[in-house]
C-alpha cells in the first residue's frame, strides 16, 4: 500500500472522529437543563428571567434537575433578590419623602426671608399654584425612580441594556395595548367609585390627594402635565418593570408580576389610584416580559396618563358638554379595549406557576424581612392617610 492511501485512510477517521464529537456534544446539550427555562415552564418568557445556574450552579452538570424544594443555598439566593427589591422600594419611599421635606423646608425658608411679611399659609399657597411644587415633584420623583433602579439593577448584576431590547414589537400591538389599558383605566373608574361609596358611608374619602388649587398657574400647569404625561411613565417604568420586575421574576414570573402590580399600586398611596395601578400593573407587567424591554409599557403608560389629563381638562373646562364628550370618549375606548383583550388573552396569559416556582415565589418573599417590611411600610403609610 502506498502513502496516499494511508493518508486518505487517516484523513476518514479524522472525519469519523468528528463527527462522533459532534454527535456526543447534541446529546450531551440534550441531557443539559435549560438554564434559561430549568423549570420547564412552558409560559413563562425564559429570555427575561435570565441564567438561572447563576442561583444554582448545580444546573452546569448533566441530568441536573430543580428539585420540588429549594435546597438552602439556593433558598437563600433567592430571599436575597427578593430583598434587593425590598431595600429599593424602602429607599425610594424614605429617598423621596425626605427630600421633598427638606426642599420644601429650605424653599419656605427662603421664601420667608425675601417676604417678612407673609404668613405661612400665604407662602405655602403660593408654593402649590405656582409651578414649585409641581416642580419640585418631578425633581424628587424623576432622582428616586432612577436611582434606586439603577441601585437594585446593579445589586443583582442586571446589565441596563436589558431594559430596552425589545422583542417582537409593532405600531399595531402598541395600539392593541393602548386601547385595552383604557378599558382597565374604565374598570378601574368604577371599582374605585363601589369603594369610595363604601368608606363615604363611614365618613372616609379614599382620594386623599386633593389637586384643587395645585399648579393653577401656565407654568405651574406646563409642568405637572410633562410630569404626568412623560416624565413620571418612563422613570416609574424604568423603576417598575425594568428593575423590579427583573430582580423578582429570578424564580417564579407569575409571582413577579402580582408582586410588583402591588408595589405599584401602594406607591400612589390612595385607593382609586391603586386600583388602577394594580391592575394596569399586571397588564404592564404582562407585556414587558412578552417583549422583554420595558418601552412597551412605557407606551402604554404615557398613552393611559395622557388620556387621564385630557379627560380631566375637558371636564373641568367645558362643563356638562365636555362631561358627555369625555364619557363618550371612554365609552369608545372601553368597548374597543375590551375586545383587544380577548384576541390578546386568546393567545398571550400570565405565566403559571410550576409545582417548584411555587415553593420559590412568596413562600421565599414572605421569609425575607426587607421585603415584608417594605410591604407593611407602603400599606401602613396608605392607610394612615386615608383615616388620619
Amino acid at each position: 500500500m502506498n502513502e496516499e492511501y494511508y493518508r486518505a485512510e487517516i484523513s476518514s477517521l479524522n472525519r469519523e472522529i468528528r463527527r462522533l464529537n459532534r454527535q456526543i456534544e447534541t446529546e450531551r446539550q440534550k441531557e443539559m437543563p435549560d438554564k434559561l427555562n430549568p423549570f420547564n415552564n412552558p409560559t413563562d418568557y425564559p429570555d427575561f428571567s435570565g441564567d438561572y445556574s447563576d442561583i444554582m450552579p448545580e444546573l452546569d452538570a448533566p441530568d441536573c434537575n430543580v428539585p420540588l424544594d429549594p435546597a438552602p443555598d439556593e433558598r437563600r439566593k433567592i430571599k436575597r433578590f427578593y430583598s434587593i427589591g425590598g431595600w429599593c422600594v424602602m429607599g425610594h419611599f424614605f429617598v423621596s419623602n425626605i427630600l421633598m421635606w427638606i426642599v420644601m423646608l429650605v424653599l419656605k425658608m427662603v421664601l420667608k426671608s425675601q417676604n417678612s411679611g407673609a404668613g405661612e399659609d400665604l407662602i405655602d399657597s403660593y408654593m402649590e399654584s405656582s409651578s414649585i411644587l409641581a416642580g419640585l415633584n418631578m425633581l424628587v420623583f424623576i432622582l428616586s425612580n432612577i436611582l434606586f433602579a439603577f441601585i437594585g439593577l446593579k445589586m443583582a448584576n442586571i446589565p441596563k441594556t436589558q431594559l430596552v431590547r425589545t422583542r417582537d414589537f409593532s405600531f399595531g400591538k402598541s395600539l392593541q395595548y393602548c386601547l385595552i389599558a383604557g378599558f382597565l383605566w374604565t374598570v378601574s373608574i368604577f371599582a374605585s367609585a363601589g369603594v369610595e361609596n363604601i368608606f363615604s358611608h363611614y365618613g372616609y374619602s379614599t382620594n386623599v390627594m386633593d389637586m384643587d388649587g395645585v399648579a393653577v398657574t401656565g407654568t405651574g400647569f406646563a409642568v405637572m402635565m410633562i410630569y404626568q404625561c412623560v416624565i413620571a411613565p418612563i422613570t416609574e417604568e424604568i423603576f417598575f418593570r425594568g428593575m423590579l420586575l427583573r430582580v423578582f421574576s429570578r424564580a417564579n414570573q407569575r409571582f413577579a408580576v402580582f408582586a410588583t402590580a402591588f408595589f405599584f399600586g401602594l406607591g400612589h398611596h390612595n385607593i382609586p389610584q391603586f386600583v388602577l395601578a394594580f391592575l394596569l400593573g399586571i397588564f404592564l407587567a404582562h407585556i414587558t416580559l412578552k417583549h422583554n424591554s420595558v418601552i412597551p409599557s412605557v407606551i402604554v403608560h404615557i398613552f393611559i396618563n395622557t388620556m387621564s389629563g385630557i379627560v380631566s381638562y375637558v371636564e373641568s373646562y367645558f362643563g356638562l358638554n365636555g362631561i358627555i364628550v369625555a364619557e363618550c370618549l371612554i365609552l369608545v375606548m372601553a368597548i374597543s379595549g375590551f375586545f383587544m383583550l380577548c384576541l390578546f388573552r386568546g393567545k398571550d396569559k400570565i405565566p403559571s406557576s410550576t409545582p417548584e416556582q411555587s415553593r420559590r415565589g412568596i413562600l421565599i418573599a414572605k421569609n425575607s424581612v426587607i421585603f415584608v417590611s417594605a410591604v407593611l411600610l407602603q400599606l401602613i403609610y396608605t392607610v394612615a392617610l386615608i383615616f388620619m
